[in-house]
């Protein structure tokens, strides 16, 4: 099984002739590969796997996503989008 997080696009460059971003995850940025979602923006939300944007989701589906992290305790309080 694989898990999934979603993050918020917060800026997005070029690197080694790879698109990638940084994406925050609550109060935690990391920079993402975004090679697999081309049509991803600032301020899209992604389902990011082991450094690497594997969709493209809503605000909604994210906040949900969190909400259940929380519930299960894998998040700290305030990481929330």
């Amino acid at each position: 099984m694989c898990l999934a997080i979603p993050g918020e696009i917060t800026s997005v460059h070029e690197k080694h002739g790879m698109r990638f971003g940084n994406v925050q995850f609550g109060g935690i940025t990391r920079e993402v590969c975004l090679e697999y979602q081309p049509q991803s923006v600032v301020g899209d939300f992604v389902l990011v796997h082991v450094g690497f944007a594997i969709a493209v989701v809503d605000r909604e589906q994210a906040a949900r996503t969190w909400e259940v992290l929380r519930e299960l305790g894998e998040t700290v309080d305030g990481d929330e989008p």
